[in-house]
């Protein structure tokens, strides 16, 4: 499995053509000479969603163009995610799962210690009808791309958690598609310590930074 370690954004349509344009997406992710391009693209930390140098461009090549087949009119995207946020509230109201939202991107942040046991990348069972709701509704809203990116705290060394991050990433995106989530939608990050959302010097904030994130990024029509 590749991992992937770019970030979506809010512009699936730009980087779609930049892909369908043969440009190297590893230089415009990096480069100061697309500084530009990058904000106009919506690439940069404040989207939350790039995590370093690209590693997986087919993977990402296949989410975007395949995603992008179908794709939302401009301005029927704020709706359409409206619609969506509003169930997805609904649905994970109580289950511990933290659904929030960035322009038209959802986010949802799935707590390490409700999905997975200490150092495992196996789901727990009593997670299974959070998820199985999740998935009725990203196959209702299938205009999307969505991001799955597992993170850790900083115990240990670098590269086990980036190992582990990645395996409880696509745990997760293993049993959308096994619910009907087409795989072409999906991109597998996992990104280990980075982006903390709290202190890694005490244990409730170690806990806090053991999670699973779904970006969930509408796509748009290539008018």
């Amino acid at each position: 499995m590749k991992r992937v370690a770019i970030g979506l954004g809010t512009s699936v349509m730009f980087a779609a053509s930049l892909l369908a344009g043969c440009q190297n997406l590893q230089q415009t992710a990096t480069s100061p000479d697309y500084a530009k391009t990058r904000r106009d693209a919506g690439y940069g930390a404040a989207a939350g969603a790039v995590i370093g140098l690209l590693a997986g461009r087919d993977k990402l090549q296949s989410a975007l163009l395949g995603a992008a087949a179908g794709g939302l009119a401009g301005g029927a995207i704020g709706n359409y995610q409206d619609r969506q946020e509003k169930k997805l509230r609904q649905q994970m109201a109580g289950t511990g799962v933290d659904v929030s939202r960035q322009g038209n991107d959802l986010k949802l942040e799935m707590p390490g210690g409700i999905t997975f046991a200490t150092n495992s990348a196996d789901l727990q069972a009593g997670f299974y009808p959070v998820l199985d709701k999740l998935g009725t509704t990203l196959q209702e809203y299938g205009q999307t791309v969505i991001q799955v990116t597992g993170y850790t705290d900083s115990t240990g060394s670098q590269s086990y958690n980036e190992q582990l991050s990645e395996r409880r990433a696509q745990s997760v995106a293993a049993y959308l598609e096994s619910h009907g989530v087409t795989s072409q939608r999906l991109v597998v990050v996992g990104a280990g310590p980075s982006s903390p959302v709290a202190s890694n010097a005490t244990p409730e904030g170690r806990q806090r930074n053991r999670r699973v994130e779904l970006t969930i990024v509408p796509v748009q029509k290539n008018s």
